[in-house]
């Protein structure tokens, strides 16, 4: 029986009763809301998905695709599938420009009945069992809002296309039934120009000329997920790796960035994670080749499209020496979408409801792969830094979401994607590991993997595997972590006698009252440091029981100088220092020689301060006092972004107008300090121009400018010399002006009109505000990726005051957002908008529109509300 195909009588009950309800539960599932025409109507509903699933299966999609005009591709598609008898009539999606010659089993069926995206093929021209569907149709290439996108090289003319189709684009490029649960072989016919090289999910089977171009025929592929159907093309430079006995693998890049690209690292970095999955997983890479392509102007930091996974150029090709954290970066990027050819695409969620599955997985394998490939890359301070960190800021607000986030209509499904997804979900799966232990957890995963292979899965399957191979109950772990929003508070109630431990104990409860929270305790496990000067630290295993963990072994202990209650960062949750350890850390945290140890009690500073319980101003006495000494580029960059945030953002510009001095001479004292590396002084430099006021700042960012200084002995190239231009455009310096048209004439790369107009976006003009934002939703020749990198510039620090008018039409537009840019865009907005603001007048801005707007989907209210609690906690610290 092929994998994707349940038995016949299992199929057809299942198919009673999806026609009999519009929307039956899959397992786990919450009844979902019904629109006035569940299956016909706009995206694709949970209605219709199920409906599909009980009707067909062994889906197959020969593509057939001419892209030799500048606007538009035309092609034709054969689709083949199995159907149940008596199952009525079969929805197919399709949002392209033109349909034609629909057949069905040899019969036309209509074209000009299709509605929202859907033509309904009536039972009578389908079988039981085996069919086939044929039909003709366009779809357009443009720059934004199309599944094919099209990029021209401003350095050569040359033009690359390629498609980008989740979560549900797929139904905009060809006719299919565009739901992640049914999934299909594809197999891929592609003409394009000569002298171009098309790139697919499948093996290239044969090259045969036509004319002034090419055809480029692919294998089939096993059954995959429509979101996950790739192409490229363009004239593309490729490099491939193919040591012996192993699989190939191609990387690609626009021809005139090819020589700028390290191709070898790259491609060794590839193929070390994908070994290392193979050998960790028990499971052999799930498919037939593996070629990466470098993208330009993409609008995500990958995509695992099965067979060719895209790259964000721009985050692959350095244009000055890189730091630490941004190779580190670009590693995990890989790892992540190396991790997707198993968690997503070999085993896929049944329902984008279930997006955590496979992003938390890809995130938290990154994280492995670099712990065991890279051990000097201190993954899991990494981890904690850039993944846990937004973890607990988004889900400490009103805004957060659970893991499983109900769905009704793939349509919603972009914005579910967010810090919950990518953030929480990895760091639940770190705690997951440690609550059932490695062997069990690893176990577990093989298990899943190899019982869902080229099929689907919820996160039932996940636990029950996982479950079933530690032999723990995992109920409430899915109760707590999966179906509920937020996080626990744990504090900690140390008490003392006579200098030494009387009792340790840990206290958990919700960080924020929600709506509908169920109640009851987070289960986990964790481990508590006990910190001393004079002789070893202690570690102590605790586990809640209910609210409380209880610390056994700690009663009699000598009193430690601090208590840590989440050693090793196992578990999930704000963890609060008392009084005690947070006196301990500000006298001491630059001692503290481990480095996940140390950033841990970085963040946990930071946390009170955000808190109220430390003032901003306290904070960054004790980071300019630390600075000198920190030496880990992750610490650095973390430690000195919050301080610029206290100085910038949580302190009024009277409070913090004498520390400002003392801020740029520390940084300059760390960016001429030749005892230390590359990295942090270049660390400290990119702080600096984000925050220069004064002359003394400002006269060294033109130095650097003009080359009589230099950084580390060399000139600063790109694209740092436009940082530096932004910010004298973003504070209105009088020379702002001419330094950026001298810039604009110097800078010859194929990157410069993009950084230009990024730079633009940061002027204090009102005039020049409002072109950019009538521009964001007028210019449809604008890129994507252009126009979400504007959007910091557009709200710069310090232009609060100019930028409020712009909040409320911003917000206005949030459904225009929603429907028309791709997954990060709004989400992107939203935080730049309410973000870049720090009155209560905005907030008020906020909280209207709010009270206004009651109809607002509860994903796009759910995105203002993470971004409104952090303005409101911005305003209340302002105010301290």
């Amino acid at each position: 029986m092929h994998p994707d195909m349940p038995r016949e009588a299992d199929r057809r009950a299942l198919l009673k009763g999806a026609l009999a309800l519009p929307a039956i539960g899959w397992p786990g599932m919450a009844q979902a809301a019904v629109a006035a025409d569940p299956l016909t109507g706009p995206g694709v509903s949970l209605a219709l998905a199920q409906r599909r699933a009980a009707q067909i299966a062994r889906v197959r999609y020969a593509i057939s695709l001419d892209v030799t005009a500048a606007d538009r591709a035309v092609g034709s598609v054969v689709i083949r599938f199995d159907r149940v008898r008596d199952s009525g009539d079969l929805v197919l999606d399709f949002r392209g420009t033109m349909l034609t010659g629909l057949e069905a089993n040899g019969v036309a069926v209509p074209a000009t009945a299709r509605r929202d995206g859907h033509l309904v093929l009536p039972a009578r021209v389908l079988k039981t069992g085996a069919n086939s569907v044929s039909a003709r149709f366009e779809t357009p290439i443009a720059s934004a809002g199309a599944a094919i996108i099209r990029f021209k090289d401003p350095a050569d003319g040359r033009t690359y296309l390629y498609t980008l189709l989740v979560p549900s684009d797929a139904n905009l490029l060809f006719p299919c039934f565009d739901q992640p649960d049914l999934k299909a072989r594809i197999r891929w016919d592609v003409v394009a120009p000569e002298g171009w090289t098309v790139i697919a999910n499948g093996p290239v089977a044969a090259k045969t000329p036509t004319g002034a171009a090419t055809r480029w025929r692919f294998a089939e592929t096993v059954p995959i997920s429509t979101y996950l159907a790739a192409f490229a093309a363009g004239p593309w430079v490729g490099t491939t790796s193919a040591p012996a006995g192993e699989q190939p693998i191609t990387l690609y890049a626009r021809h005139s960035r090819a020589a700028e690209v390290d191709a070898e690292t790259q491609l060794a970095t590839n193929r070390a994670a994908v070994r290392w999955l193979a050998d960790w997983f028990g499971i052999a890479f799930p498919f037939a080749k593996l070629d990466l392509v470098l993208a330009p102007a993409f609008p995500f930091g990958g995509m695992e499209h099965v067979g060719a996974v895209f790259y964000n150029e721009d985050r692959f090709v350095f244009r000055e020496p890189p730091t630490l954290p941004q190779r580190l970066a670009r590693d995990q990027t890989i790892y992540h979408e190396i991790s997707h050819q198993w968690f997503g695409d070999l085993v896929t969620m049944r329902w984008f409801d279930d997006l955590w599955l496979k992003e938390g997985f890809s995130t938290f394998m990154a994280a492995r792969i670099q712990a065991d490939l890279q051990p000097d890359s201190n993954a899991w301070t990494t981890f904690l830094l850039s993944i846990k960190t937004p973890a607990y800021r988004a889900d400490a607000t009103s805004g957060t979401a659970p893991l499983w986030q109900s769905l009704d209509n793939l349509d919603a499904a972009k914005s579910n994607y967010g810090p919950i997804v990518y953030n929480k979900a990895p760091a639940v799966i770190k705690q997951l590991a440690f609550f059932v232990g490695e062997d069990g957890f690893r176990r577990g995963l093989h298990l899943f993997l190899t019982r869902h292979g080229y099929a689907n899965a919820t996160w039932q399957d996940l636990l029950g595997a996982v479950g079933e191979a530690s032999g723990i109950d995992l109920a409430a772990f899915g109760r707590n972590y999966v179906l509920r929003a937020g996080l626990p508070r744990i504090e900690t109630a140390l008490t003392l006698a006579q200098g030494r431990i009387d009792a340790l104990v840990l206290k958990q409860r919700p960080e924020s009252r929600l709506p509908g929270d169920p109640g009851g305790a987070w289960p986990m496990k964790v481990r508590v440091r006990l910190g001393y000067h004079d002789r070893e630290d202690i570690v102590l295993d605790a586990r809640f029981e209910g609210a409380v963990a209880t610390v056994d072994k700690a009663a009699g202990l000598p009193a430690p100088d601090y208590v840590w209650a989440n050693d090793d960062d196992q578990g999930y949750g704000l963890f609060m220092p008392d009084d005690r350890t947070v006196a301990w850390i500000a006298a001491r945290v630059g001692s503290v020689t481990d480095s996940l140890l140390r950033a841990m009690l970085w963040s946990a500073l930071w946390d009170v301060v955000r808190d109220r319980r430390l003032p901003p101003e306290r904070y960054l006495a004790v980071l300019l006092r630390a600075l000198p000494a920190e030496r880990d580029e992750q610490i650095s960059r973390a430690i000195l972004s919050r301080g610029a945030a206290a100085l910038d953002v949580y302190l009024t510009e009277a409070r913090g107008a004498g520390l400002r001095a003392g801020w740029e001479t520390a940084l300059l004292a760390r960016i001429d300090d030749a005892a230390i590396g590359y990295g942090l002084r270049k660390d400290a430099l990119d702080r600096l121009i984000a925050t220069a006021r004064t002359p003394l700042a400002l006269d060294r960012l033109r130095a650097l400018l003009d080359g009589s200084a230099r950084l580390a002995g060399e000139p600063i190239r790109q694209p740092t010399r436009w940082a530096i231009v932004r910010r004298l455009i973003t504070i209105g310096a009088p020379d702002a002006g001419t330094r950026f048209t001298a810039e604009r004439a110097r800078d010859t790369s194929t990157e410069a009109a993009k950084d230009a107009f990024v730079a633009e976006a940061a002027s204090p003009r009102a005039a020049v505000k409002t072109a950019y934002f009538k521009r964001y939703f007028n210019d449809a020749t604008l890129n994507e990726a252009w126009a979400s990198e504007s959007l910091g510039a557009f709200n710069a620090d310090g232009q609060a005051a100019l930028t409020i008018g712009f909040l409320r039409p911003a917000l206005d537009r949030l459904l225009w957002i929603r429907q028309n840019r791709r997954i990060f865009f709004l989400p992107a907005w939203i935080d730049a908008f309410i973000g870049g603001q720090v009155s209560p007048d905005a907030l008020r801005i906020v909280d209207d529109f709010l009270g206004e707007q009651r109809s607002l989907p509860i994903d796009v209210r759910r995105k203002i509300l993470l971004a409104r609690d952090e303005l409101a906690r911005t305003v209340a610290i302002r105010k301290t």
